[in-house]
């Protein structure tokens, strides 16, 4: 007995038949790739066709249709058996192997006049005839179907998990190599940090929080550096103020200091308990490096006024500014607060000096006026007396630099 074929390779055939003819009939060419959106003409076709099954399927020949019982859906896609671009798509390319019975009606339709049950009575096209080859129960055709399409499958996942593990090995080589890099950049950044520290005795000693809450904090410095400078001839007994505003970091300190003229940055270290190194320049627009100046201030004394020795200058003009040591006065005001420096005001015209504001934590401010002053203006004897002209040393020893009361100079 002749049967037709069914299935995929049924609809295969049926679906390049209506493709061929809807693009002579239409003029309109259907570009077969997975855009679902190219098949929609043709899907609209067909459902034109399968919406009147229900009615006409004895007139056209096939098995009966039950009728759409929503009376809602009306228009295409809606409708219980609208075909979509979607179905076609699939079913043209192979992977459907038991394609909707109204869609393969539709085709035979459209191809021959007639439903699939009325053309299998009588086969007009031998293509869709089996062979005595092809002559298998539906069993076995359904499970070769599937095995083949299993198969696809299964070389589509095993090549697209072959390109992830490639990427991933190629991901894990990278990610390696910059662990790697990272590990020996981190090592010799560490070898060449401890040499370093190491050379120059960096962060030796690590203060104790009551040691940093000693440094910390706002002070008040008196150095008689003036008294040195020799294109002052009024530098007897000169003494100036400075404001000093150091914070703690990471095992060190950073101040920024405020004189009369110019202003200091710098930092402090605890060389050993108590002991403090102090490094710090004139603060300039080009951060470089000018007239640098060290000291070693010592916290073991129990006393308002602490001292420090430093190598410092007399910041004077040009080839007048000369290394001298020196001894500074560093008194604690208290801790917190932010500083305000005071320029190009009225006041500062007035009193023909610096001001400093320090804006305390309590909101209270407390205003500095920095200038060079006569050292008897200073209440304390004691604090005088430490500041005087026997407090500097100069870098080689000159007669008529540091004034005192027996020197004769000329003061008009």
């Amino acid at each position: 007995m002749t049967k037709i074929k069914k299935g995929k390779e049924e609809i295969v055939y049926l679906l390049k038949q209506v493709v061929e003819k809807y693009k002579t009939e239409t003029g309109v060419e259907i570009v077969q790739n997975t855009n679902r959106k190219n098949y929609e003409g043709l899907a609209i076709l067909l459902s034109n066709i399968t919406k009147d099954l229900p009615e006409r399927h004895q007139e056209l020949g096939t098995d009966p249709y039950s009728t759409d019982t929503n009376p809602n859906a009306k228009d295409f896609p809606y409708r219980k058996y609208d075909i979509t671009g979607g179905q076609i798509k699939d079913a043209l390319n192979g992977i459907v192997s038991h394609p909707r019975p109204y869609l393969v009606d539709a085709c035979y339709i459209y191809l021959f006049g007639m439903g699939r049950k009325r053309f299998a009575s009588n086969p007009s096209d031998p293509n869709l005839l089996e062979t005595s080859g092809q002559e298998k129960s539906d069993d076995v055709f359904i499970i070769e179907e599937e095995n083949i399409e299993l198969k696809k499958q299964l070389s589509q996942v095993e090549k697209k998990y072959s390109k992830k593990t490639v990427a991933l090995k190629t991901l894990l080589v990278i990610l390696f190599l910059i662990l790697a890099g990272t590990l020996i950049n981190y090592n010799t950044s560490n070898k060449n940090w401890n040499v370093l520290k190491k050379d120059m005795n960096l962060l030796p000693y690590q203060p104790t929080p009551m040691e940093i809450d000693s440094l910390e904090g706002v002070w008040l410095c008196y150095t008689g550096s003036p008294q040195a400078r020799i294109s002052d001839p009024k530098r007897f007994h000169k003494v100036v103020s400075n404001i000093v505003s150091i914070k703690y970091k990471d095992g060190y300190f950073t101040f920024n200091r405020y004189g009369a003229s110019f202003d200091h940055v710098g930092y402090m270290q605890f060389e050993s308990p108590g002991i403090v190194s102090i490094y710090s320049r004139v603060k300039n627009k080009e951060n470089t490096t000018e007239s640098p100046r060290h000291s070693l201030l010592d916290l073991n004394y129990n006393n308002t006024n602490l001292t420090a020795i430093s190598t410092s200058w007399n910041f004077d003009i040009g080839k007048k500014n000369k290394i001298i040591g020196i001894r500074e006065v560093y008194t604690k005001l208290g801790k917190g607060g932010d500083i305000e420096e005071v320029i190009n005001d009225i006041e500062n015209a007035s009193c023909g000096c610096k001001i400093i504001k320090w804006h305390k934590p309590d909101n209270s401010i407390r205003s500095f006026y920095l200038k060079n002053e006569i050292l008897d203006s200073i209440s304390s004897p004691e604090l005088k007396s430490l500041i005087d002209e026997k407090s500097i040393l100069l870098g080689r020893p000159q007669e008529g630099v540091v004034l005192t009361k027996d020197t004769t100079i000329n003061f008009n």
